[in-house]
Parts: C-alpha cells; structure tokens; sequence
C-alpha cells in the first residue's frame, strides 16, 4: 500500500477537551498530532474531525482546530467514526472519488481509532494507523490496539513516515515546508 495525497483522505478521532488530559502521554500525542494534521494541510489531503459525545467530552482542543481550520467536523455517538451515518456517507463520497487511502489519528486508540479502522478495513478501505498520534489513558490498550489493527491489515506508522511518504521526494513543492514542521519537535 503506497499512501498518495490525490487517493488519501484522514480522519481526527476524538481530540476532545476532557478527553485529553487523561491520555498518557498526552503532550507528546498532541505534539505529533498537530505537526501531522498541519502537513496533511499543507499537502492537500482531506481531514475529517469527529467528536464523541461533545456534551460531555468537550469540543476540539484549540491546537488542533487551529491545524484542521478547513475540516468538517462530525458529532457521533457511535464509536466507530463508519458506524455514523454522516461520516460514513462523506468517507463513501471520497470513496468515489478514488480516495481510498484512510489515516487514522486520534483517541482512544483501543476504542474509537481502532473500532474506525476495523470497520474500514471490513469495507474495503486502506488503512495507514498513525501510531504516534493515536493516544490511550492506558499503555497497555494502546499497545494492544496496534497489535490488533496490524493483524487485521491496517499498515502501522508514525506521522513522520506518512508525510515523507506523501511528498515522494524532496522536490515536491511542500518539502521545505513539510521538513519545517517536522524539525519543529
């Protein structure tokens, strides 16, 4: 699987007020998540933001949606982001698009992250599960929904390896600004 920005759209599960604070590792989650979400932006690939339950788990932190301005944003119950009617409806239209490429980042990575990808696996979709921006309360949930998505096809990598991997090259035109990003850990 070759992750291309013209066949790759992204979704940003649950990066929630009340949620955040309670994942381990929170800081260096929000971090790579924000250098990700901004070179996805910068590379033109759709973003797609759900909310689980905003009444209750708050809305987008701030510091992501400063990087995913431009993004629609999907209030679900459900956890599986294919499970909600509406999000699914839009991932389908991109489908037809010939965007069959998923990354996924996001919370919690043993709950919604994972039942999202299960659930686009199931339909046929590509999935790229961005490890270092998946986040859990627990190291052992995390550790164990990475071993369960890589067992039922989901690719498993890190932020920096998708956006190297969207530019194809140093002589794309976002390179200097993509590295920029990178660099600023």
């Amino acid at each position: 699987m070759r992750i291309v920005p013209e066949h790759t759209l992204a979704i940003a599960i649950e990066y929630q007020e009340h949620l955040l604070p309670a994942l381990e590792d929170n800081a260096s989650f929000l971090r790579n998540s924000k250098i990700l979400l901004a070179g996805l932006e910068l590379l033109k690939v759709p973003v797609l933001v759900s909310r689980q339950y905003p009444q209750g788990l708050g809305d987008t932190v701030a510091e992501i949606r400063a990087v995913t301005g431009k993004a629609e944003v999907f209030d679900k119950t459900a956890f599986s982001c294919y499970q909600d009617a509406a999000i699914k409806q839009t991932v389908d239209e991109f489908r037809r698009r010939k965007r069959e490429t998923v990354i996924l980042c996001g919370a919690e990575a043993h709950v919604c992250v994972l039942q999202t990808a299960l659930d686009l696996l199931a339909a046929g979709f590509k999935v790229a599960y961005v490890s270092d921006c998946a986040g859990s309360r627990k190291f052992n949930d995390k550790k164990f929904a990475l071993k369960r998505a890589s067992f039922e096809g989901a690719a498993l990598t890190t932020y920096e390896a998708v956006l190297m991997e969207l530019l194809a090259g140093a002589g794309h035109a976002s390179f200097r600004d993509v590295s920029r990003l990178i660099k600023q850990r």
